[in-house]
């Protein structure tokens, strides 16, 4: 066992993570993150809308993350998966899957989301290349281009007029019953965007690029890019295993400061929100990190007194 009593443990090393041990680094703490090195974003050639890191590639941001961060003594980094967590506040242990345990007075989960297996032949091929889940980030790579949308019922009808902001030239596929009412047809209609409720066979690539999609009833779909809506899962069942309540949607319930309902434990960056963005998941991290220092310091003050 570590016999070092850290102020947190961070599990989790994306934007959300490290901008966490930044701020405790430099609010003179103690803490180590915990990341088994795959993030979801490693199919990603480049993060768009980071101020000052447009296009970066991922594992680069990470990386310069991890140098700037060297610079603060007490935060470190261990590079396996957590596997266990335990305690109550003041008292948590995290076992990883090496075996080595790490102490700590708080918890904060940065465990992000990650995608269930994509079960649309040829799709794994061209994600992050030329198919993507979210339009902010690369929509502007595939502005005017000719796009087929996989989505289907309420939410393809929320994503359409999204995607419209970029191009005009796009087709909806449904991969089965497209869940659309009358209305919801007669508005994709009125706005001349082509339905199709086939299933999809196939999507025809060459190096990561997507060239057309096919469905079952033999219709080849051409185009230059993909948007679709995955099918996500919180990072780590760890939270759960603690207390931690989530919402309908799989995300950690948390308040404003990002507290969950376990006392001590904390949570940032996408397994809080459904609106996945490098820059707002570091934000968080920032805000909470700076909350749970607020938290350690409130305590120290009182236990001197």
């Amino acid at each position: 066992m570590n016999e070092t009593i850290y102020d947190a443990v961070i599990i989790g090393g994306g934007p959300a993570g490290l901008n966490a041990a930044l701020m405790l680094g430099r609010a003179r703490k103690k803490a180590v993150v915990i990341d088994e090195g795959r993030p979801r974003n490693a199919v990603t050639r480049e993060a768009h809308g980071f101020l000052t890191r447009d296009g970066i590639p991922p594992g680069e941001l990470r990386q310069i993350a991890k140098e700037q961060i060297a610079r603060y003594p007490g935060i470190a980094f261990v590079e396996e998966a957590a596997q266990s967590v335990a305690g109550t506040d003041g008292h948590f242990h995290v076992t990883t899957a090496g075996g080595s345990i790490f102490r700590s007075k708080k918890l904060l989960f940065a465990v992000g989301m990650k995608d269930q297996p994509l079960n649309v032949p040829g799709l794994s091929d061209v994600y992050g290349k030329s198919a993507f889940v979210c339009p902010y980030c690369d929509g502007w790579e595939l502005r005017d281009e000719p796009l087929v949308i996989i989505s289907k019922g309420a939410d393809a009808l929320h994503f359409i007029p999204l995607i419209a902001g970029w191009t005009n030239r796009f087709t909806l596929c449904t991969n089965g019953p497209d869940g659309l009412t009358e209305a919801d047809r007669e508005e994709l209609r009125q706005h001349g965007v082509p339905l199709f409720d086939a299933p999809i066979r196939s999507i025809e690539s060459e190096q990561g690029m997507v060239r057309q999609v096919v469905l079952e009833d033999g219709t080849a779909i051409s185009c230059r890019g993909i948007f679709f809506r995955p099918d996500l899962v919180l990072g780590s069942p760890l939270p759960q295993t603690l207390g931690c309540q989530v919402s309908e949607a799989g995300t950690i319930l948390v308040d404003e400061f990002g507290r969950t309902t376990v006392p001590g434990v904390f949570s940032a960056g996408d397994a809080i929100t459904m609106r996945h963005q490098a820059i707002a998941a570091a934000a968080s991290g920032a805000m909470t990190a700076a909350a749970l220092n607020n938290e350690l310091n409130i305590e120290a003050w009182r236990n001197q007194g």
